[in-house]
C-alpha cells in the first residue's frame, strides 16, 4: 500500500542524553527516521535535549526544539506546531514513555495526533509485564514461571513460592535499569524496591532464575499488512543472567541446530504478529541447552541497541524501513538501499561472522564492581566482521582500545592454577581472558563449560586461538604458520611478541609471500546480488572486492571507536560533518570505524565504509588498498589522533592540524615549552615518567597537585585490566 497521504507533519521524539543503556544507537535510528520522512516530503519537527547528536543538526529536521524531554514540553510543542502525527519508537525508552503517557492521558486523541508505527495497545502489551505475560499465555508461547507485582512484600511472597534466586524485571525501563538477580531475600527487597521506584507504572516482574540457558535474540520487522521477516538472529556467548548489552554477541547464531533456529524464528514472528507491531522489534529467548524447551524473556517494541547491531551486521537499515512502514509502505514496496534491486521483504543472509564486545567503564571506576548481571553496565560496544569467529574475536578485542590485543591478559600470568580456576566463578568483563588462561593451564573445554555454562562451541573457538598462540611460541615461524596466524586474526605485533621476531621482519615475510589483507563487501544477500553501497571488512584470502577505478582524490576520515566516558557521540557528529563537507567539494570519502551504534558507520554516509579496528596495522591494510590523497584525524577524538604518527610513517598526508602541532598540544612537556615561548603564565609543574619522580615533584610543589597524562582523553587511566 502507498504512503499515507494524510501524514504531512510529524513530531519525532529523540532519546535525550547519552546514558548507560541508551547511547548513540538512538541518534542513529532517529537520524535515519528524519532523513526518510524528509525524503517523502513530510515536514519534520524534532525535539531532543542532546546537542552532540547528528539528529539535532539543522539539516535533519525542518524545526528542531532542543528542550527537556518531558510530557509537558512535548505538549507545548504539539500545541505550537500542530503535527498530525508523532513517531515515538525510534527515540529509545525516553520517546516511547513520553508518547505512551500522552496517549494514556487522552491528550493525543484530544489534539487529533496519531501515533505512528505500533499501536498503543501493542506497546502496552509488550512493555507492561502483566499484559505481556497474559498475551504470551493467550498464544501459547512459554514464559518462565513469574508474577507481576506492585509491592516489595508481594515480590518476597512470590519468591517464597518458587524459590530463590529470582530475576527482577521492571516495566518500562531500559537496559535492565532497576532490575537484577536476587539470591537472598534481603537482595530481593533492595532490588524490587528500586525497580518499583524506577518503573513508570510501579510494576516489576519476579521471574524464576534460569541462569545458564542460552540467550538468543531475533530482530524482526513487520508491516501493517502482516508481512514479517527476521532481519538477523544473534546469540549471546554469555548465558542467561547477563544483560545482552553486557554480553559478547555473535551473529548469526553459531550453536543452534536448524530445528532450534526455525522453532525460535517461528515463535518470534508469531509474537510480533500477535502484538501487531509495525516496524522493528527485538524478541529475546532463553533456550534450554539440553532440550528443545524455550521461554520468551521479553520483547522491545522499538528499535534498540540490538537493532543497531543487527542493522550494521547485515547491512539492512532497520530504522529506515521502520520509518517507511510507519507512514504506510509495506515491505514489498521498500527497496533495499544496499543492493538497489531487492526489496525489504527479502531476509538478509550473512556469509561472514559478526562479533560484538561491550565497552565497559571500569578503567574510569577502578573500585567499581565488575560483576555482570541483568542491569547493563556497558557504555558502548565494538563490532567486528570476519570470515571466522576466531578472527572476529581478535578484531573485536583490539577494537576495544584497552591496550590488550590478544587473549593474553598479563595480570593473570601471576595467578596460581587454583586462583585462575576460581576466577571462572566470577562473571565479569574479563571472563574471555580467564577462559583462555585456564585453557593454557590445561583445563579441558568440558570442565570450563561445567564451570561457566558457556557453550563448548565457543570455548573450543577460544581454544583454537590458544593453540595458535602455543604454535607461535614453540615452533619456527614458517610461511604456513604465519598465514594461519593471520587468518586467525593475529596482528604482526602480537606475532612478534610470541615469536620474538621483530615486527619489520614479519611484515617483510608476509609481503614476500603475498600474505596480505584483502577486503570483502557486505551486501545483505551473500553475494547473490551486487551491492551498490561499498561497505567492507578485511579477510586473509585471495579475493579483494574493494578495488575501485574512481579518479577522484580520496580522503580517509578516522572515526572515534566505541562510546566511552569522555569520548562520546560528539566525535561521530564531527566525523559525519567532515565527510559531508569533503563530498561537497568533490572528494571520494572513506570512513574507518568499528562502532555499530553510530551514524558514521551507516552505509550511505561515506563513499566507502571500512568496519575495522582503529589500530596502525588495520588502518595500514586499508591505506595499502585505497592509496588516499590524505587522512583527517582531528574529528575522531583521541582514538584517531593517536594514529597520527602511524599514518605519517605510512606516507599518508595529515590534513588539517599537523602532526608537529598536535604533539605540541598533547605532549605536556612540549605544551609547557610552547606556553613559555609565548610568555603565557601557567601553574608550576614538571613532566615525569615514573611514580617515584611524581612523588618527588609533588613534594617540591607542595600538595594538592593535579596529575595530567599526555595523549589521553578526559584524564583516562589506562592499564591492562579491562
Amino acid at each position: 500500500m502507498p504512503k499515507n497521504k494524510n501524514i504531512k507533519k510529524v513530531l519525532v521524539i529523540g532519546s535525550g542524553p547519552i546514558i548507560i543503556g541508551q547511547a548513540a544507537e538512538f541518534d542513529y535510528a532517529g537520524t535515519q527516521a528524519c532523513t526518510e520522512l524528509k525524503k517523502e516530503g513530510i515536514e519534520v519537527i524534532l525535539v531532543n535535549s542532546n546537542p552532540a547528536t547528528i539528529m539535532t543538526d539543522k539539516n535533519m529536521a525542518d524545526k528542531i526544539y532542543i528542550e527537556p524531554l518531558t510530557p509537558t514540553t512535548v505538549k507545548k510543542i504539539i500545541e505550537k506546531e500542530k503535527p498530525d502525527s508523532i513517531l515515538p519508537n525510534l527515540g529509545g525508552q525516553t520517546g516511547l514513555n513520553i508518547a505512551m503517557e500522552l496517549e494514556e492521558q487522552g491528550y493525543l486523541k484530544e489534539k487529533n495526533v496519531r501515533l505512528l508505527g505500533t499501536s498503543p495497545e501493542g506497546i502496552r502489551n509488550a512493555e507492561d509485564r502483566q499484559a505481556f505475560k497474559d498475551m504470551m499465555e493467550s498464544i501459547n508461547e512459554p514464559c518462565v514461571a513469574s508474577k507481576v507485582v506492585n509491592t516489595v512484600e508481594d515480590a518476597v511472597s512470590f519468591s517464597r513460592e518458587i524459590g530463590l534466586p529470582v530475576i527482577v524485571r521492571p516495566a518500562y525501563t531500559l537496559g535492565g535499569t532497576g532490575g537484577g538477580i536476587a539470591y537472598t531475600e534481603e537482595q530481593l527487597r533492595e532490588i524490587s524496591s528500586n525497580g518499583l521506584h524506577l518503573s513508570r507504572v510501579c510494576q516489576v516482574l519476579i521471574e524464576k532464575c534460569i541462569s545458564g540457558w542460552k540467550e538468543i535474540e531475533y530482530e524482526v520487522i513487520r508491516d501493517s499488512k502482516g508481512n514479517c521477516i527476521t532481519v538477523c538472529n544473534m546469540e549471546n556467548i554469555n548465558p542467561v543472567g547477563v544483560h545482552t548489552g553486557d554480553s559478547i554477541v555473535v551473529a548469526p547464531s553459531q550453536t543452534l541446530a536448524d530445528k532450534e533456529y526455525q522453532m525460535l524464528r517461528t515463535s518470534a514472528i508469531k509474537i510480533i504478529s500477535a502484538l501487531k507491531i509495525e516496524g522493528g522489534c527485538n524478541v529475546q529467548f532463553a533456550l534450554n541447552p539440553n532440550s528443545f524447551e524455550y521461554a520468551v524473556i521479553e520483547v522491545n517494541p522499538r528499535v534498540s541497541r540490538s537493532s543497531a547491531l543487527a542493522s550494521k551486521a547485515t547491512g539492512y537499515p532497520i530504522a529506515k524501513v521502520a520509518t517507511k512502514i510507519a507512514i504506510g509502505y509495506t515491505l514489498d514496496e521498500i527497496k533495499n538501499a544496499v543492493t538497489g534491486k531487492t526489496y525489504a521483504c527479502f531476509e538478509p543472509v550473512l556469509d561472514y561472522v559478526v562479533v560484538k564486545i561491550p565497552k565497559w567503564p571500569f578503567n574510569k571506576f577502578l573500585t567499581a564492581s565488575r560483576e555482570l548481571g541483568t542491569q547493563m553496565k556497558a557504555t558502548g560496544e565494538v563490532m567486528a566482521i570476519a570470515p571466522t569467529l576466531e578472527a572476529g574475536l581478535m578484531k573485536a578485542i583490539r577494537s576495544l582500545e584497552e591496550k590488550v590485543d590478544s587473549l593474553i591478559l598479563p595480570k593473570f600470568t601471576s595467578y596460581t592454577d587454583e586462583q585462575i580456576r576460581q576466577e571462572l566463578k566470577n562473571v565479569n568483563n574479563e571472563t574471555l581472558w580467564v577462559i583462555a588462561e585456564n585453557l593454557r593451564r590445561g583445563m579441558t573445554i568440558e570442565q570450563i563449560h561445567q564451570a561457566t555454562t558457556i557453550d563448548t562451541f565457543f570455548i573450543s573457538k577460544i581454544n583454537n586461538l590458544v593453540k595458535v598462540e602455543e604454535e607461535l611460541k614453540t615452533k619456527n615461524l614458517s610461511v604456513e604458520l604465519l598465514r594461519k596466524a593471520k587468518v586467525y586474526g593475529y596482528t604482526d605485533s602480537v606475532i612478534s611478541k610470541l615469536t620474538k621476531i621483530p615486527v619489520e621482519e614479519i611484515k617483510k615475510m608476509r609481503k614476500d609471500n603475498k600474505i596480505i589483507a584483502n577486503f570483502k563487501m557486505v551486501d545483505t544477500c551473500a553475494a547473490e546480488f551486487d551491492a551498490e553501497t561499498p561497505y567492507y571488512y578485511s579477510s586473509y584470502d585471495d579475493d579483494n572486492e574493494a578495488e575501485e577505478k574512481s579518479k577522484k582524490k580520496k580522503i580517509v576520515v578516522l572515526g572515534s571507536g566505541p562510546i566511552r566516558i569522555g569520548q562520546g557521540i560528539e566525535f561521530d557528529y564531527c566525523s559525519v560533518h567532515s565527510v559531508w563537507s569533503l563530498k561537497k567539494y568533490g572528494y571520494e570519502t572513506i570512513i574507518v570505524n568499528n562502532n555499530p551504534e553510530t551514524v558514521s558507520t551507516d552505509f550511505d554516509i561515506a563513499d566507502k565504509l571500512y568496519f575495522e579496528p582503529l589500530t596502525p596495522e588495520d588502518v595500514e591494510n586499508i591505506i595499502n588498498v585505497e592509496k588516499p590523497y590524505g587522512a583527517i584525524v582531528q574529528f575522531g577524538g583521541q582514538t584517531a589522533i593517536n594514529l597520527t604518527k602511524a599514518l605519517k610513517d605510512m606516507g599518508v598526508k595529515i590534513l588539517g592540524t599537523s602532526e608537529k602541532d598536535m604533539d605540541r598540544a598533547e605532549d605536556r612537556e612540549l605544551f609547557d615549552e610552547a606556553l613559555n615561548n609565548c610568555g603565557i603564565l601557567r601553574p608550576k609543574g614538571s613532566t615525569v615518567y615514573t611514580v617515584e619522580e611524581a612523588i618527588k615533584v609533588a613534594r617540591e610543589l607542595e600538595y594538592p597537585v593535579l596529575v595530567r597524562p599526555s595523549y589521553v582523553l578526559r584524564r583516562t587511566r589506562n592499564g591492562n585490566s579491562l
